[in-house]
């Protein structure tokens, strides 16, 4: 299966760039499913649910979000009535709206497992255990039986956390990707048990900024210790960051992982376009049960 996970869509700029290159680069690489995590697409700090239904209709089969999931106050009456967006497994110790994980519809009857967890090193506010809360889940949805891909986002402020949970997950996920920093690394690799890593995917949005946001005055308050304004999304050109991934339906283990980075300020990188007539790799792929 190919997997594309785009990292922290971050405002206007963001999400008009995403809802853009995705048909485009379905086509472009064939990609049989998409995550996006959406949880700064609404002027920075969560998501409205007009917003994400736009990225929906884009062609993101998976919206995730993060510690910003109910910043846009609309999202927690509207996040239950709508399957395809997650918020963190493990956002509070009482009954949250929405879901953490959830399993969908690929191409050629497969099935994605996607699920999120936050993390509690250098966050705000102490969130519960991921590791805790991921291990029922991994554990009833093997990669390569119930389902034949699992995606895990990371939505974590410290690295070592990240790779913790990365390595934690070897084995039991196809992919384990962290999100939130709006940085991407250059540590994409497959992990030994099989399982695809990347520290943090970046983000979508403009990288002429602090991290996603116009420069002025995060860079006041650096200086000075002191706001004078509100954080505002930049809104100059957009670099879409994230990781492609292709894995193996009978085993649910990653073949390749390669981090993507398209149009903006940041070189490029992600697979070659297939050429017309060249064979689709999921029909040469041994599918489920046909191994």
């Amino acid at each position: 299966m190919r997997i594309l996970f785009l990292g922290d869509v971050m405002g206007r700029a963001g999400r008009a760039a995403v809802a853009e290159a995705l048909p485009r680069l379905r086509a472009a690489w064939r990609l049989d499913f998409i995550i996006v995590n959406a949880e700064n697409a609404t002027g920075g700090m969560g998501v409205s649910p007009e917003h994400a239904q736009s990225l929906l209709e884009a062609g993101a089969d998976c919206l995730t979000l993060g510690d910003h999931a109910f910043d846009q106050r609309t999202m927690l009456g509207f996040i239950d009535s709508e399957p395809r967006i997650l918020r963190p497994l493990n956002f509070a110790k009482t009954a949250t709206p929405g879901r953490g994980h959830g399993v969908f519809e690929a191409p050629g009857g497969r099935r994605v497992l996607v699920a999120q967890v936050l993390g509690q090193v250098f966050m705000k506010r102490a969130f519960d255990d991921p590791f805790s809360a991921l291990e029922p889940v991994l554990r009833a949805h093997p990669p390569g039986g119930r389902v034949q891909a699992s995606v895990i986002d990371i939505h974590c402020e410290a690295t070592s956390e990240k790779m913790a949970l990365g390595h934690w997950c070897d084995g039991r996920a196809s992919l384990a990707v962290g999100t939130h920093t709006h940085v991407p690394t250059a540590d994409a690799q497959i992990l030994p048990r099989g399982t695809a890593y990347l520290s943090d995917a970046g983000m979508c949005g403009d990288y002429d900024s602090v991290i996603g946001m116009a420069k002025d005055e995060p860079m006041r308050r650096f200086v000075t210790g002191m706001g004078k304004a509100r954080f505002e999304p930049a809104k100059g050109p957009v670099t879409l960051c994230g990781v492609f991934v292709e894995t193996d339906d009978a085993t649910g283990k990653a073949r390749q992982i390669m981090a993507v980075r398209a149009g903006g300020r940041l070189p490029a990188e992600g697979p070659a376009p297939f050429e017309p007539g060249t064979p689709d790799p999921a029909a040469l792929a041994p599918g489920p049960g046909r191994a």
